[in-house]
C-alpha cells in the first residue's frame, strides 16, 4: 500500500507538469508514473481523478490523460468557504461504483465492470429502431410521467403478475433502485441487504441515512433462516434481494427460500425490493419466474432493467408495485426526473417488440456461455488454488475465492500493474468479509483476452 507522502509527491509532481505544459499535452502513462514515483496504479488513478475533478486534466478513455485548457480568468481559487457551507455531513461514498466504470488503457485486459462489450451490442438494430422512432409524429413532445403505454405493457408481460398501470418506466435500473429505496424507507430505518451484494445498494442506503443489516447469502441465495433471526431482533421495513444471478455470486434463490421469504414478508409487514437486472442474460435453460409474479400481498416491489442485456446507453428500466407504495414511487419519480425521453422509449419499444431482440438474446447467451466456460477452464488450469464455488447459469460474473490469508485489494492492485483489471471482492460486503474473493467479469471482454488476463493474474498470485 502507498503511504500519504508518496501520494502527495505524485500529486505535486503532476501539478508541476500541468503548470509547465501547454493544453493538450499528454500525461505520462500509468505504468510510467508508477515506475518513476514508486506508487501503485490505484494511487495514480486516484491522483488523476483528483486533478480531473479540479479541471486540471482531461481523461479520454482509451486515449490517455491530457492537460486541460487554461481556466478562464477570474475563476475563484479559494474555495475553502465551501467546507463551512457544506458542514460536517459525510457525503455518499460512490468510489466503489465509480471504480467499476473506470476505463483502463488499451493494453490492459478488463475483467471488471458490468456491461456488454462493443462486440455484443446490436448497434445496427438499435440505430434502425431509433431512426424509425424519430420519424414518428409527436415523438419530441412530453411523454406520460409513468412511461409510454406500449413500453409499460411490454414490461408488465415480462415481469408477470402486474397490470401495465402498476408499472413506471425509469431512466435505468440504478435510478429505479435509488427511487425505490428512498421512497419505501425513512432516514434512520433499518434495511436488510444480502452479503455479499451489489455495492450500489450500500451507497444508496448510506446516502439516505439507513442502518444496514447484512444477511449472508450462499449458492442458493439469501439465507432466510438467518434473515428471520435479524427480523426478530430488529424492526426493518425493507429487504433488498437479487434472486436471479445475484451480483457478485451468480446465485439463484432456491424455491424453499422463496416461500420462506414470502412468509417472513407477510409476518413482519416487509417490503421486498427485487432487483431483476440480469433476467435477459440467461445462459443455461429458462430462468425461474420473478418473485413479483407470485406475490399476492403487495410485498414485492420489482425493478426490471434492460440496460445490461442491450447496451450501456439504453438507460431504461421499470418499477412495478401496488397500492400506496406505487403512489409513493410515482411521487418520487415526479420529483426525480418527470419523465424518460420519448425518442428513447419509442426506440426501445420498437427494438424489444421486433424479432431482432430475441435473436440478440440468443447470440448474447451463446457468447456469454462460451466466455464463462473458457474463463473457468483457464482459471482451473492456471490458478487451481482459487475456487469457483458456484458456476452461474446466467449473468456475466464469476465469484472467485482466493486462498486464505491473501489480501484481495492488494491482489487487485498488483494485477492492474501487471495489465489486468479485476475487482477486489471486499467491495461487495456491507460489513466484514468472510474470505478473500475477486469478482471476474466475462461480459466486457472477448475470450482470448480473458485467457490472457488469467495468465497475467496468475503471475501476481
Amino acid at each position: 500500500m502507498d503511504n500519504g507522502n508518496s501520494r502527495e509527491r505524485l500529486a505535486s509532481a503532476l501539478r508541476d507538469f500541468v503548470d509547465r505544459s501547454p493544453p493538450g499535452t499528454r500525461l505520462p502513462s500509468v505504468r510510467e508514473l508508477q515506475r518513476e514515483h514508486q506508487v501503485s496504479p490505484l494511487t495514480v488513478q486516484r491522483v488523476v481523478r483528483e486533478l480531473a475533478a479540479e479541471g486540471l486534466v482531461t481523461v479520454r478513455p482509451g486515449n490517455g490523460t491530457f492537460v486541460a485548457a487554461a481556466p478562464a480568468r477570474g475563476r475563484p481559487t479559494d474555495l475553502a468557504w465551501q467546507h463551512a457551507a457544506l458542514g460536517g455531513h459525510t457525503p455518499p461514498d460512490a468510489s466503489r461504483n465509480l471504480a467499476l466504470l473506470e476505463a483502463p488503457n488499451a493494453e490492459t485486459v478488463r475483467m471488471s465492470g458490468g456491461y456488454l462489450d462493443q462486440t455484443l451490442i446490436p448497434e445496427r438494430a438499435l440505430a434502425a429502431a431509433m431512426a424509425r422512432a424519430m420519424r414518428r409524429t409527436g415523438v419530441w413532445g412530453r411523454p406520460p410521467i409513468e412511461g409510454l403505454a406500449s413500453l409499460r405493457q411490454w414490461f408488465a408481460r415480462q415481469i408477470g403478475g402486474f397490470d401495465p398501470a402498476e408499472v413506471l418506466v425509469t431512466s435505468g435500473g440504478q435510478s429505479a433502485l435509488s427511487m425505490a429505496i428512498r421512497a419505501l424507507t425513512r432516514p434512520g430505518d433499518a434495511v436488510v441487504l444480502e452479503t455479499p451484494t451489489y455495492p450500489g445498494f450500500m451507497s444508496i442506503a448510506r446516502s439516505h441515512g439507513l442502518e444496514i443489516h447484512p444477511v449472508p447469502a450462499d449458492e442458493h441465495g439469501l439465507r432466510t433462516d438467518l434473515l428471520e433471526n435479524v427480523l426478530r431482533a430488529r424492526t426493518a421495513r425493507l429487504v433488498v434481494v437479487q434472486p436471479l444471478y445475484a451480483n457478485p455470486t451468480g446465485s439463484v434463490l432456491a424455491q424453499d427460500r422463496r416461500r420462506e421469504l414470502f412468509d417472513l414478508a407477510r409476518r413482519h409487514s416487509l417490503f421486498v425490493l427485487e432487483d431483476d437486472y440480469a433476467r435477459d442474460l440467461t445462459i443455461d435453460g429458462p430462468p425461474p419466474p420473478t418473485l413479483a409474479s407470485a406475490d399476492t400481498g403487495g410485498h414485492v416491489v420489482h425493478v426490471r432493467s434492460v440496460t445490461k442485456s442491450i447496451a450501456p446507453s439504453v438507460r431504461l428500466a421499470a418499477l412495478a408495485a401496488r397500492g400506496p407504495a406505487l403512489a409513493r414511487l410515482r411521487a418520487a419519480k415526479t420529483l426525480d426526473d418527470f419523465f424518460v425521453s420519448g425518442p428513447v422509449q419509442e426506440a426501445a419499444v420498437d427494438f424489444l417488440s421486433s424479432p431482432a431482440y430475441p435473436r440478440h438474446r440468443r447470440e448474447v447467451a451463446r457468447e456469454l456461455g462460451r466466455r464463462r466456460d473458457g474463463l473457468l477452464t483457464a482459471l482451473r488450469a492456471r490458478l487451481p488454488e482459487c475456487a469457483v464455488e458456484n458456476v452461474p447459469r446466467g449473468g456475466m460474473h464469476l465469484w472467485v475465492r482466493l486462498p486464505e490469508g491473501v489480501d484481495d485489494n492488494e491482489v487487485a492492485a498488483r494485477a492492474l500493474s501487471a495489465g489486468v483489471m479485476v475487482a477486489a471482492g471486499s467491495a461487495w460486503f456491507p460489513a466484514e468479509r468472510d474470505r478473500p474473493h475477486l469478482r471476474l467479469t466475462y461480459g466486457e471482454t472477448p475470450l482470448p483476452q480473458l485467457v490472457e488476463g488469467v495468465r497475467r493474474l496468475a503471475s501476481v498470485l
